[in-house]
């Protein structure tokens, strides 16, 4: 049997609802990558995470099991497994399965870009513990009345917080504070941007000239609906990286099929394969600027060539 996609997004959907995310973490695991930044709690600018990168572990983990379970006879008690979660936060202990070594892993790519934008004299704040996650795979997954709900409580934080700028570190957080906000929020007029945006724009400069050959993958919701496109590029070529473009780049990229893993996991992983391969063909050194990308990619090329967040050959190009 194919997996139960109702059951699934309605377990997501009671999450959010009744937990403030689709797949909760504790507050420390949310917050550990702060840890010794010494960064403001506040302020009129804050560099706003959404939970993305935080949860990935989780979220991967969740999609293993989901992946094991396709075609399984055991997806017809998924139903029953949604109305024990409503008492017992079950997705809880499915995040317990995540690696502490890869919950450090992508703590360091939060880490790289909260030292760039220090490095580059921006000023933020974070709002710590108080931060929620953006709502962005609920609104992806078309579930708009517990999307719409969550959006108004991440925008009444942000108003009793005096937020009036938003650096983002992921498309996905990004584009939903930035362009779906607005229909869902009224009077939602907060200054969104990227990060990648914030450093291209305030023209920081590399520490030392690296010559590394990388094959960019570009965000299909950066390059799409955000036009993120040209800062990453330009921050990589100050610092002396040759980009490899694969075949579909820029506006034009293909699918890394990550969104898709935790309802149809075989379709996500052809997808994921075939963008593998692409990339592969324009170089075995691959950066993404995405975490979901990234930990798709990185399980299509299964070692086959080296998958990697931007923020880390940034952060060794800007000397952070």
């Amino acid at each position: 049997m194919p997996l139960p996609t109702k059951d699934i997004l309605g377990i997501l959907a009671d999450n959010l609802n009744k937990r403030k995310s689709v797949l909760p973490i504790s507050t420390a695991g949310a917050t550990r990558w702060a840890k010794g930044l010494e960064l403001p709690k506040g302020g009129k600018t804050i560099l706003y995470t959404g939970h993305l990168y935080q949860l990935i572990p989780v979220i991967d983990a969740m999609a293993g099991q989901m992946s094991r379970l396709e075609d399984s006879p055991l997806t017809k008690y998924f139903g029953l497994g949604r109305n024990v979660n409503k008492l017992i936060n079950m997705t809880f202990f499915m995040g317990m399965m995540a690696s502490k070594n890869t919950r450090k892993d992508y703590d360091h790519m939060l880490r790289n870009i909260a030292l760039l934008l220090k490095k580059a004299n921006v000023e933020f704040g974070y709002l710590y513990g108080e931060e929620l996650y953006s709502g962005a795979l609920v609104y992806d997954e078309g579930l708009d009345g517990a999307f719409a709900k969550h959006a108004q409580r991440v925008c009444d934080l942000f108003k009793k917080h005096g937020v009036e700028k938003v650096i983002t570190v992921d498309p996905h957080t990004t584009h939903t504070l930035r362009s779906v906000f607005p229909e869902y929020v009224k009077g939602f007029d907060l200054d969104v941007k990227s990060y990648l945006e914030v450093l291209a724009d305030s023209g920081i400069k590399p520490t030392t000239l690296i010559s590394d050959e990388l094959a960019l993958h570009d965000s299909c919701v950066y390059a799409r609906h955000e036009n993120v496109v040209e800062q990453p590029r330009e921050l990589l070529n100050r610092a002396g990286v040759k980009i490899k473009n694969p075949t579909l780049c820029g506006k034009n990229t293909h699918c890394c099929g990550g969104p898709l893993e935790s309802l149809f996991p075989s379709e996500s992983h052809r997808i994921a394969n075939n963008r593998a391969k692409q990339l592969k063909e324009a170089g075995d050194n691959i950066a993404t600027m995405c975490p979901i990308c990234l930990v798709s990619l990185r399980k299509a090329a299964n070692g086959s060539a080296q998958v990697s967040d931007l923020s880390d050959t940034l952060a060794r190009a800007y000397g952070v």
